[in-house]
């Protein structure tokens, strides 16, 4: 069959989590949605604290906005649909559709990998280089950066996108999935696959192993300089600057190069398990990221503080004190 023919398939069908007994998928669904809920609120208070405390207008705090915004994006572009599978048994999804979705999925999940990048940028040169810090890392400086890393996302989404549209799909169309990505897609088609996996496999690993590598060698210099520090309290409190970053980065980078390299070294994974790790990479970061903000960022969770404060009646709060 030529390639450009897909008429035989004008949808596909999500399968959510394919061993998922019909009893668990309500509460399924009310735990994606409660995932989605908590995203959506703990995302935006972030983005309501810095619009409305003008002390958050710092460098670091302008990547956490560009996090925050993905994050939003990314969840709005992959929850909805599958939470409407479970809940209103809408497993279907168009042609167009699914691509379009499939587009954002790694277009989102490359900005995402482009602002870590930043952040640990920001981190080794505050701490390796602090004297030149706000001379070379300025707002402008994350503003032109962080647009570049929105731009330039762009061009291996789309890449893969326009290879993967024109395939023959005659066969199955059933994607053993929670959303649509290039692998779900491609593997559905009726040719060849090789020529076509292996390039987004590459690009795949240029954008997660690119920023990777630079945040393993700016996180050894932080760690070398920290050593240098005489004073414990000084070295523990470098560090604690660092913390946050770090457990989100573990978050994003670990099981998405597990995943990636057990798919292309021949570790088999059964098709639940795979799924449950992706959505967990995919999900639960987004949630828990304004958490450890506001948990572990000074500046932002004294605003935070302030904001509670305001909230509360003066005779609750005295009443509070005095308890």
């Amino acid at each position: 069959m030529p390639e450009g023919n897909h008429s035989t398939v004008s949808e596909f069908v999500l399968t959510g989590f394919p061993g998922l007994h019909p009893q668990y998928q309500g509460l399924t669904s009310a735990v994606l949605f409660l995932v989605y809920l908590l995203t959506m609120i703990g995302n935006a208070t972030v983005l309501f604290l810095f619009a409305t405390d003008r002390s958050l207008h710092k460098p670091m705090y302008y990547i956490i906005l560009n996090l925050s915004v993905c994050d939003v994006l990314f969840s709005t572009t992959t929850l909805p649909k599958i939470i409407s599978k479970y809940w209103f048994q809408s497993g279907t999804i168009s042609f167009t559709a699914c691509f379009v979705q499939m587009y954002f999925v790694h277009y989102l999940g490359t900005v995402n990998s482009y602002i870590l990048f930043l952040m640990a940028l920001d981190r080794y040169l505050a701490i390796c280089h602090p004297l030149r810090y706000s001379l070379v890392f300025k707002n402008s400086t994350v503003h032109i950066l962080s647009i570049t890393a929105w731009i330039v996302a762009k061009a291996g989404s789309l890449m893969m996108v326009i290879r993967a549209y024109p395939l023959p799909y005659c066969a199955s169309n059933v994607i053993s999935h929670c959303y649509c990505d290039h692998i779900g897609i491609t593997s559905l088609a009726c040719t060849d696959r090789a020529s076509y996996a292996f390039p987004a496999f590459v690009n795949a690993m240029v954008m997660l192993l690119g920023p990777l590598a630079f945040i393993v060698f700016s996180y050894s210099c932080i760690i070398i300089a920290v050593l240098k520090i005489a004073n414990v309290q000084g070295r523990l409190k470098t560090l604690s600057t660092c913390s946050g970053q770090l457990i989100i980065i573990s978050l994003y980078y670990f099981p998405r190069c597990f995943v990636y390299l057990a798919s292309n070294i021949g570790i088999t994974l059964s098709a639940d398990l795979r799924i449950v790790i992706i959505m967990l990479y995919s999900l639960v970061p987004p949630m828990i990221n304004p958490l450890i903000y506001c948990l572990r960022a000074k500046d932002m969770r004294e605003s935070l503080w302030k904001r509670f404060y305001r909230t509360i009646p003066p005779k609750a709060q005295v009443s509070a004190i005095s308890d």
